[in-house]
């Protein structure tokens, strides 16, 4: 692989990591996708395309991005001189952000690109499972949580933050220790680049 697409996977992975958090089925999940045009007449083509056009990852762009909004409706309960968190319902949207042709593909061509798309959309979709996983995590940590001599349910709300950071800093990770392996060579991802342009 050229040292162009090098820099392209290292892009994908500054914003397959972009996936803090996750949900619960009590919650509002919305899973939407957002496309970019992209242009060519062949795979080489196309892929130069997402190069130029794709979402922007530090000082280069990506193919793909998942990025997510993450509201909360929070019901913290005093109880005798204290406070409990007795519910936390989550309102997530997941956003995938994907490549599409502008124009309509040869046959042969359109077929490379349907794998290629249906790779890429899958890898996608394991980070949105990951965020609602994530979501999941942090409902399980906090809801139930107590904290004696709060009356006015103010320290509770300083409590909790240490088990968000921790889900938090935990997704990351595994976001991360995830597109390590799909993008580094003989990743699924790596695969995917090199079958789609140069036909492997």
């Amino acid at each position: 692989m050229n040292s162009t697409a090098h820099r392209w996977l290292r892009a994908c992975a500054a914003l397959f990591v972009m996936a803090p958090f996750a949900a619960h089925a009590e919650g509002q999940v919305v899973e939407q996708v957002k496309t970019y045009a992209i242009s060519g007449s062949t795979a080489p083509e196309l892929y130069a395309s997402i190069g130029e056009r794709g979402p922007k990852a530090g000082i280069g762009r990506a193919i793909a991005h998942t990025n997510f909004k993450l509201t909360w409706q929070r019901n913290y309960v005093p109880q005798g001189d204290g406070c409990t968190l007795v519910s936390a319902k989550p309102k997530l949207i997941i956003t995938y952000t994907l490549p599409k042709p502008s124009g309509r593909l040869p046959d042969g061509l359109k077929q490379r690109w349907d794998v290629f798309y249906e790779g890429v959309r899958r890898h996608e979709l394991v980070h949105g499972q990951m965020i609602k996983d994530m979501v999941a995590t942090i409902e399980r940590t906090t809801i139930g949580l107590s904290v004696p001599g709060d009356p006015g349910c103010k320290k509770i709300r300083q409590e909790i933050i240490k088990p968000l950071s921790e889900a938090s800093l935990a997704q990351r990770q595994q976001s991360s220790d995830f597109d390590r392996v799909e993008l580094n060579d003989g990743g699924n991802v790596h695969r995917l680049i090199l079958s789609f342009v140069n036909g492997q």
